[in-house]
């Protein structure tokens, strides 16, 4: 059997950590500690709609940590932790000035097999937290392996810079068509097509130009999905109020016009 050519290949680079997007909507998240770094870890999970308990005395939490029990976003548990909170987390989140007693939680969590993160202990966390830049449905996260939390917020904030201002709308703007298109192509075997379709879309059209599509534009765009085209902006633009093509000069009269970046 020929072996394969190695130069093709992306060479391997361990030592990372596998980047996903976790869904825990609806999952038990069990937060002990009420300081700053709780508060950060409660919002994160609040955003990806969670269910949190955190376990602290009422005196330890922090302003932003009272505001989230006081609005009833979380549940509190107004004493120190004991195992029988773990009773039923499917995530567990320890941010408590006490290594004794959060090497005491990790154990107990590898015991009953609860995935967990200890804030500031890198070896006692099936996880890292990165930092986030969000606008909408636009996350991107920065890690640094747990090696520089610090650094990893100065690139989340310079990479932040760069995008533009509307990145977050065109996103929207991008998940409103695909719906779209689901619907007028909704079989199972019509998905390479779909696939393929919003590609070019997404490479025909700038950030800018995604955000000022209307429901018209999206609705003359679909049009063009069954010839596999994608118009020009300026095409589209032309056909607001158009929606013949009359005022076009490359219109076949088909479903789709002729015309396609």
């Amino acid at each position: 059997m020929a072996q394969p050519n190695q130069q093709k290949f992306p060479a391997v680079q361990g030592g990372g950590s596998l980047i996903v997007a976790w869904q825990i909507k609806g999952k038990r998240v069990l937060v002990v500690g009420g300081g700053e770094v709780a508060a950060g870890r409660i919002l994160n999970c609040l955003n990806a709609d969670a269910l949190v308990t955190v376990v602290s005395p009422l005196a330890r939490l922090n302003s932003e940590v009272a505001y989230r029990v006081a609005q009833n976003e979380v549940t509190h548990i107004d004493r120190n932790f004991e195992p029988s909170d773990l009773d039923g987390a499917d995530m567990v989140l320890v941010a408590v000035d006490d290594p004794e007693a959060s090497s005491t939680i990790w154990k107990l969590c590898k015991e009953k097999r609860i995935i967990a993160n200890i804030a500031d202990v890198p070896p006692e966390c099936d996880f890292y937290f990165g930092s986030v830049h969000r606008d909408g449905p636009l996350q991107i996260m920065v890690s640094t392996n747990g090696k520089g939390p610090r650094l990893a917020s100065t690139i989340r904030k310079f990479i932040a810079k760069q995008l533009p201002s509307n990145a977050g709308s065109a996103i929207e703007t991008v998940g409103q068509l695909r719906v779209k298109l689901r619907q007028i192509a909704p079989r199972p075997e019509d998905g390479p097509k779909r696939m393929a379709w919003m590609t070019k879309v997404s490479d025909a059209y700038s950030l800018s130009q995604m955000c000022e599509l209307t429901e018209e534009d999206m609705a003359n765009l679909l049009r063009y999905y069954p010839s596999g085209k994608v118009p020009s902006m300026d095409v589209l633009q032309s056909l607001r109020g158009n929606p013949d093509g009359s005022k076009l000069d490359v219109f076949d009269g088909s479903f789709g016009f002729s015309v396609g970046a």
